[in-house]
Parts: C-alpha cells; structure tokens; sequence
C-alpha cells in the first residue's frame, strides 16, 4: 500500500467493513468494496473509521482487514487507518501494527468513551505520534466525541512534524477560517463533514474525507475536480443534487444510512453489527427513497 504518493487533496472515502450473513467480517467483500472505489477514481482510501465500525471489531479482525487491504489495493492509492481505541496504550500498540501491517498514514482519534480535558488530549495524540513514523491526521468531530480539538491544543501539538492534518467536522464552516488563521498551512485541513463539504473546500480545505462517496464515487469526485477546476456551477449543481443525501452524515445513524445506500447501489450490504441495527420501518424507508430518488436524478458528469 506504501507506493501511492499522498499528497492529501481529493475524495478519501471513509470505507466500510462489510459483513457475512453471520456478522462475520467478510474479508472479500470488504476488499471488493475498496477496489470498486479506486476503480471509480477516489483519490485515497480512510479504513477503519466511523463507517468501518472500528469500534465494533475486535483487535484480530481491524489488523486482518488492514492485512487484507494489500490485496485489493495494491499500491495504487494511499491507505489510511483509523486509530480509536478506549484508552492511549491500546491506541499507541494499534498505530505500531498499522505502521507494521503497510498503511500511508493515521487518522487518530481521541480516546474513545472518556472526555478528555486539554492537556489528556494533548498528551493521547503525542503518546500516539511518538510511536510511528507514519504521518498522523487527527480527527475533530465534537458532535460525535464531545471534545473539541481547539485552537490551544493545536498549538502544542504544531510542534510534533508528524501530526501534518486534521479531518474537520465541526459542522461550522468558520473553522476552516480560524484554523487557517492561526496556523497558515501548517496543518493540511480536510473537509470531514459531509453536508458542509463543498463550504469546507473553498475555505481551504485540501480533500475531503467522505461517508455517501461509498455510494457515489463518481459524483463525489466530479464535485471535487469541479471546485479544482473553479468551476463552481457544475459544483454547486453536484452538491445540490447531493446534499439531501449528504446530511445522512451528521445524523447518529449514519453507518446504517450510507451502508443502505451501498446496499441500493449495489456497492455493498447494509448488514452492520450491534449496537447498530439495520435501518427499519419509516427511516429505512424515507432514506431508500432519497437513494433511489439520487439515482434516478444522477447529475450529468
């Protein structure tokens, strides 16, 4: 997987893990879904993010699906793995088995669970970043994790080379202006949010890391070579036609969504393991009708 340069600009679709009628991981679905993607022209692959379920699989299986990774990736874009671990010393152990096991880089989270106060989050990331080589993207999600990445703990954080990006979901805009503010280019800034992507992406983000892109790659794309290209109608078409979908991202239940949406595609299946639980009822069926409605309504390209 080493051999793609990363250069952080474009889509970087946050993958999913797909399972077998018994919840296990299926190994070459999951690798058949990596290389549909790349095949469809995303720039990088994130695996073992919040659509990957990492915290729904055990410690084997997210070394096994990065292991598996080399085959259907095959050097031909860059791979990033999600760290999310309940505490720092799992957390460190895990970023030393990626680095071992071939992936690009690291999209760390905070420790999982526990609301970390600055200095405990500070000192996660360091302890993390010490222990690779690899070149680390923090992700900042505060509705998800209930703790913001702020503007001081970046600051002592600056000093470590290898942090060198954050994934953005705030769901306000204006980050993207105070980080770029306060650090210039120091960090490489990441759209993370999906229904404020094409917001994120004039303010100076350089790629965008996407959840609905497991379902339309190719739209995703498009909307990103677009804004390179300034050329900002077709964007904002693209991104209008989009968003209905696009807000299944900032919603809790947006694993289930997007894998629905795969499942529709027929890009994957919409099987997810406990907590979750399989959309149902009025959401299953007011989301299948946004996907279908997308599909039918495809933007020209």
């Amino acid at each position: 997987m080493a051999n793609a340069k990363l250069d952080w600009t474009g889509v970087y679709p946050a993958v999913t893990t797909q399972f077998d009628a018994d919840l296990s991981v299926d190994l070459a679905a999951t690798k058949a879904v990596q290389s549909a993607l790349i095949d469809d022209g995303v720039d990088g692959l994130i695996l073992l993010g919040t659509c990957g379920e990492n915290n729904s699989l055990e410690p084997d299986e997210k070394r096994a699906v990065l292991a598996a990774a080399q085959d259907s990736v095959r050097g031909r874009v860059p791979v990033l793995s999600g760290v999310s671990e309940l505490t720092t010393p799992r957390a460190v152990q895990f970023a030393r088995d990626a680095e071992a096991l071939g992936v690009d880089a690291l999209m760390v989270l905070p420790a999982m669970v526990y609301v970390p106060k600055p200095d405990e989050l500070y000192a996660h990331f360091a302890a993390v970043a010490a222990a690779t080589s690899l070149p680390i993207m923090l992700y900042n999600n505060p509705p998800a994790y209930r703790v913001s990445i702020d503007i001081d703990v970046l600051k002592r954080l600056a000093d470590i080379p290898n942090i060198v990006a954050v994934k953005e979901s705030a769901p306000d805009p204006r980050r993207f202006t105070d980080l770029i503010n306060a650090f210039g280019d120091r960090f490489v800034l990441m759209a993370g949010l999906d229904d404020v992507a094409l917001e994120g992406l004039m303010l100076g983000a350089k790629g965008w890391v996407s959840g609905l892109t497991s379902a339309f790659p190719r739209e995703s794309v498009a909307l990103v070579a677009a804004v390179k290209a300034g050329d900002w109608d077709k964007a904002r078409t693209i991104y209008r036609w989009f968003m209905p979908l696009l807000h299944l991202d900032a919603e809790h239940d947006l694993v289930q969504s997007i894998k629905l949406a795969e499942q529709i595609m027929g890009r994957g299946s919409e099987r997810v393991r406990m907590p979750r639980m399989p959309l149902t009822g009025a959401r299953r069926a007011e989301v299948t009708a946004m996907v279908e409605k997308a599909a039918a309504t495809r933007p020209a390209l």
